[in-house]
């Protein structure tokens, strides 16, 4: 008989970040999919989610997603139900996105016990096409194109008039990209991982709060607000087939700026400096001539753009230390992130220590 102290210790949760064994998943998850036999699941790719490539043995191509243990059911539940009401109103568009693969028994995703506690765990077809770096102004355009059509299909599903009409089940409820979430509590757990006392701290604080004042500042001009992808940074969405691009990971979909969506595909890592002005014209102009995106969206991409790096820093903070080790997240990390917001007007503004 296990001791009191043995049952203790096996219900506790013993690890941050596991990988689970693609033979256990295989074996937790093949019967629950009316999809025959599996003949490949191979872990594919680390991120904040673990992914998964699985084969069925009459040729089907799917990706299975294991949620982190942190990521919040609702959230998944919002996501899920998003995706399956956007595969039939992109029809015909310049976008797609895959849905969920519904498991025998109607539900859209699964449970999973792992070492670090719950994880939830999707099934989604693999889209298809080639992925599209997004080099071009050609292929910028088709892309702004791509990203009219998913804000506009965003547009009609919040509104009831899609596909599913006016007497469609409305969306799960999703707590909005709003400057608490954006700013706020990206300043909360930095503060609390590097102490409130760090040398820093009162840079980041002042740094947060020029942001934060900018942004509203921008947002009081009628900025276009709606359901945002919420990570539009080209790796998600770059997966081309011929005018047509496919839309995925939609972890972050919530209602927000469209300025704060738009200035991900801005801030791409994948582009030399010269190159950025001319894509980013060439975005705009296929993204305009489906859906209006104003002079006063466009003036404040560049603040959502310094506050998608400052949420970026607070999501570092939150997880990485714990994943991947303080090592690497120490003084050097910090050092590279206010080095880089000094460098900004609002950076410049903050680091002028005001007068007792």
């Amino acid at each position: 008989m296990p001791s009191s102290y043995s049952k203790k210790i096996q219900q506790e949760n013993i690890a941050s970040r596991s990988i689970l064994r693609s033979a256990y998943l295989e074996r937790q998850l093949q019967p629950l999919y009316g999809l025959g036999p599996w003949s490949e699941c191979r872990y594919w790719l680390r991120g904040l989610n673990d992914t998964y490539r699985v084969r069925t043995a009459d040729g089907g191509a799917y990706m299975l997603r294991v949620y982190r243990a942190e990521a919040l059911e609702e959230e998944i539940v919002f996501e899920l139900e998003l995706l399956e009401r956007l595969q039939s109103e992109l029809s015909g568009t310049a976008a797609e996105a895959s849905p969920a693969v519904r498991l025998s028994d109607g539900r859209l995703y699964s449970a999973l016990q792992a070492p670090e506690g719950i994880r939830f765990a999707a099934l989604f077809q693999e889209a298809d096409g080639t992925e599209d770096p997004l080099q071009s102004e050609e292929a910028c355009r088709a892309f702004g194109l791509s990203a009219a059509a998913l804000h506009a299909a965003m547009d009609r599903l919040s509104a009831g008039t899609g596909a599913d009409g006016a007497n469609g089940k409305p969306l799960p409820p999703r707590a909005p990209a709003d400057l608490d979430m954006l700013l706020r509590r990206p300043l909360r757990i930095v503060l609390g991982y590097i102490g409130e006392d760090h040398p820093e701290a009162p840079f980041l604080r002042r740094y947060a709060l020029g942001l934060e004042t900018a942004a509203a500042e921008a947002a009081a001009n009628g900025l276009d607000f709606g359901l945002c992808h919420g990570d539009m940074h080209g790796n998600n969405n770059a997966l081309r087939q011929a005018d047509r691009f496919a839309h995925f990971d939609f972890e972050f979909a919530a209602p927000g700026w469209r300025a704060w969506d738009l200035a991900q595909v801005k801030n791409r890592k994948r582009q030399s400096a010269e190159q950025i002005e001319p894509l980013w014209q060439a975005f705009l102009a296929g993204y305009r001539s489906i859906r209006p995106f104003t002079e006063a969206d466009e003036a404040a991409v560049g603040t959502f753009a310094l506050v998608r790096r400052f949420w970026t820093m607070g999501l570092d903070a939150e997880l990485a230390p714990m994943w991947d080790g303080a090592l690497d997240f120490g003084e050097d990390w910090l050092a590279g992130f206010v080095e880089e917001f000094r460098r900004s007007e609002i950076g410049q503004d903050a680091a002028v220590i005001p007068e007792a």
